[in-house]
């Protein structure tokens, strides 16, 4: 495969406006964003998307989970395509960069390329996968679980929001439903650069994660059903707290992941009680447990141990239990030819790099599934994302993209 020359860089300026201008559309309310999947601001933020692509001579495709897909011709058009990507749907309180730096970050490797006048053998496909980030309608990454057939797309149609409307409802209702059957295409490779969502490569002073591995996942939906009543004439004896059922789980998990360090780790995120009043001890509780360790073995056995826990606390307090594992895939070993393309990448570039494994899920571990994958990662201030101060540097977006630039067109193979 012909690798490009040192000399070729993206332009960083280019791409860190295409972010700045993004980040306009479903503005938070603390310098972030709010543009949750299937929603009014996603269907804008697709649009902006398309006539981006489009103006860079893009074909732009979209299947029946409403994933976008922008095509640039290689001069063997029956050659397999090189996927890159990521998404465009962000949380509730969400940064500029989570998943918006892959997607344009493709997009400005395909701007290079036609500023450049390089031809690629292979296509190159820029995506945007929906509904990555799962807060609105869960299982996280669930377009690209539909693609890897890991879900099917009734399943994933079904699926509901806090206020009962259906994911395939709201996605035929902004106009981005596709016709194209999902999982039909054929990849040679895909590529997705991220923010580490951590803080090692800052801590570390580098440039560049070449991901390795993806941590495996479950999220255990836990409800805990006690008996409303009076706090202040109810005796402490008589309570069925599931306020309290709630918080016992909540340090239960804790105590697990502490107990598979260094790399295991465990929280509850998600949270409701009801009736939620001052004076009403909780009747019910609705949370999440999300656990992710990197080893299999261990991610099950911390998902036996919260389950039985949950089980011996509940009797302790005499409340009822339901779980429901609402996500889940199981770690991520990246292709190995892909990391290399990577790694060769950023020592070509002269770029700092050290191996990472991801704590978060992205959508490249489903496509690892049905393709040769890996991911390029860009440091991110304090570690801190899935909040509006998420934040990145124009130096960090433009080497992450560089190496992504690389790795994409060695992949695709320049035409002489």
């Amino acid at each position: 495969m012909a690798a490009p020359g040192e000399n070729l860089r993206i332009n960083p300026d280019r791409l860190w406006d295409s972010l700045m201008e993004m980040a306009k559309i479903g503005p938070g309310i603390a310098g972030g964003n709010n543009r949750q999947t299937v929603t009014d601001e996603d269907g804008a933020g697709r649009h902006l998307f398309k006539r981006w692509c489009e103006a860079a001579g893009l074909e732009v495709g979209v299947d029946q989970m409403g994933t976008m897909f922008a095509r640039r011709e290689g001069t063997d058009p029956e050659a397999l395509p090189v996927y890159v990507g990521s998404h465009l749907d962000t949380q509730p309180t969400g940064g500029k960069f989570d998943g918006v730096l892959g997607v344009l970050g493709g997009l400005e490797v395909i701007r290079s390329l036609n500023d450049l006048g390089i031809r690629t053998k292979h296509p190159i496909v820029v995506t945007n996968w929906t509904n990555e980030e799962g807060a609105r309608f869960a299982p996280a990454m669930m377009a690209s679980a539909v693609f890897a057939g890991i879900i099917t797309q009734d399943y994933a149609y079904g699926r509901t929001d806090a206020k009962g409307k259906r994911f395939g409802d709201e996605l035929e209702r902004i106009g981005w439903r596709g016709e194209e059957p999902v999982g039909a295409r054929k990849m040679k490779a895909f590529f997705e650069l991220h923010i580490e969502q951590g803080p090692i490569l800052e801590d570390e002073d580098i440039d560049i994660g070449v991901v390795t591995h993806g941590q495996g996942l479950k999220w255990l939906q836990v409800t805990l059903t006690g008996r409303e009543a009076h706090t202040g004439s109810t005796p402490m004896p008589k309570r069925r707290n599931a306020g309290l059922g709630m918080a016992r789980v909540i340090e239960l998990v804790h105590e697990v992941a502490m107990d598979y360090q260094p790399e295991a780790v465990g929280a509850v995120g998600h949270m409701e009680a009801y009736p939620n009043s001052r004076n009403i001890i909780a009747g019910k509780t609705v949370f999440t447990v999300d656990i992710r360790s990197p080893d299999k073995a261990v991610l099950d056995e911390m998902d036996m141990r919260v389950r039985h826990g949950v089980e011996l606390i509940c009797e302790a307090l005499d409340i009822e239990f339901e779980i429901e594992q609402v996500g889940h895939f199981d770690p991520v070993t990246f292709d190995a030819g892909c990391v290399k393309a990577i790694r060769d990448a950023a020592e070509r570039l002269g770029y700092s790099h050290r191996n990472i494994v991801s704590g978060a899920g992205h959508d490249a571990c489903w496509i690892n599934r049905v393709a040769p994958t890996a991911m390029v990662m860009c440091p991110c201030v304090d570690g801190l994302s899935h909040n509006e101060a998420e934040d990145i540097t124009k130096e960090w977006a433009g080497a992450g993209c560089d190496v992504l630039f690389h790795a994409v067109v060695e992949t695709a193979e320049i035409v002489a």
